[in-house]
């Protein structure tokens, strides 16, 4: 029986990994990879390294074991993911896995916005399976925010169409611990974690922060969706990923991350990452 985790060279597979070879040998950890040469560093380690892609079921078929823990990283490919999940889930199944852990997103079912569609459609894919599952719906990253700081630096502003909604986001990292934790522990088989940071802050406290630690005013630059929309497709932002990005604000706007149920940190078994923390990392 391994420890499988899915999209392991991406960036949080690789800190799920790291979490991973904190508690368990290497010889326990296996990743599911499209790319070999990616994985090369992490075989040299002695984890195994399975080659498949969420788009080749017959690739798929062989990359699970009977009794494996698997840890299925939501793909990055919007409008394509749910048939790219069911393979997935169907390969696990035919598998004979132990346990099925998916990456979903806070609120599930109650995510209201169009990027939660597809987790929303694999949480039930996964339920039909029949196997054993671990729902961890993830809230918003730090680093959605932070790999922005050069823009925002750079304009002087944070320019956003959330209004005064909250955002109760973690890092990465955190995240990562928590599905090492689930994966490698017991009681968590059909169970579902909502997971988010501490403490909820909203982007006008965020444009402070940053202001703060950067020594350059930046303002909260509040406009409408259609002006984001317009602002975010001029820049050069694909209209259809644009427009995910503005409906995503109009969930915050909601209050639909804003959740702060303490599931994260009560998992990891200490407090979640402030965000302050993160935008001092990202200016260092």
């Amino acid at each position: 029986m391994s420890i499988v985790v899915t999209a392991a060279t991406g960036a949080l597979g690789r800190l799920v990994v790291e979490e991973l070879l904190a508690r368990v040998p290497a010889d326990r950890v296996a990743v599911v990879v499209r790319n070999e040469e990616k994985a090369a560093d992490l075989a040299a380690r002695g984890i195994e390294v399975r080659v498949a892609d969420y788009d080749d079921p017959a690739a798929l078929a062989g990359a699970f074991r009977p009794g494996d823990r698997v840890l299925l990283i939501s793909g990055n490919e919007i409008g394509r993911r749910v048939a790219q999940h069911t393979a997935v889930i169907g390969a696990a199944k035919a598998a004979g896995v132990a346990q099925l852990a998916y990456t979903g997103v806070l609120g599930g079912p109650e995510a209201d916005f169009d990027l939660a569609a597809e987790h929303t459609a694999t949480e039930q894919a996964v339920l039909a399976s029949g196997l054993p599952y671990t729902f961890l719906r993830n809230g918003w990253y730090h680093e959605n925010y932070t790999r922005e700081l050069p823009t925002v630096l750079g304009h002087g502003a944070v320019v956003a169409s959330a209004g005064e909604g909250r955002i109760a986001s973690a890092a990465r990292a955190d995240y990562a611990a928590a599905a090492a934790v689930v994966l490698t522990g017991e009681g968590h088989l059909n169970r579902v974690y909502e997971l988010s940071g501490d403490t909820a802050w909203s982007l006008a406290e965020y444009a402070a922060e940053v202001s703060a630690q950067s020594g350059k005013e930046i303002a909260y630059t509040q406009v409408t969706a259609d002006e984001h929309l317009r602002i975010l497709t001029g820049a050069g932002m694909p209209e259809e990923f644009a427009a995910i990005v503005v409906d995503v604000d109009a969930a915050i706007a909601r209050g639909r991350l804003a959740g702060t149920g303490g599931d994260l940190a009560r998992l990891i078994g200490r407090p979640t990452a402030p965000v302050s923390g993160a935008i001092a990392a990202a200016l260092a």
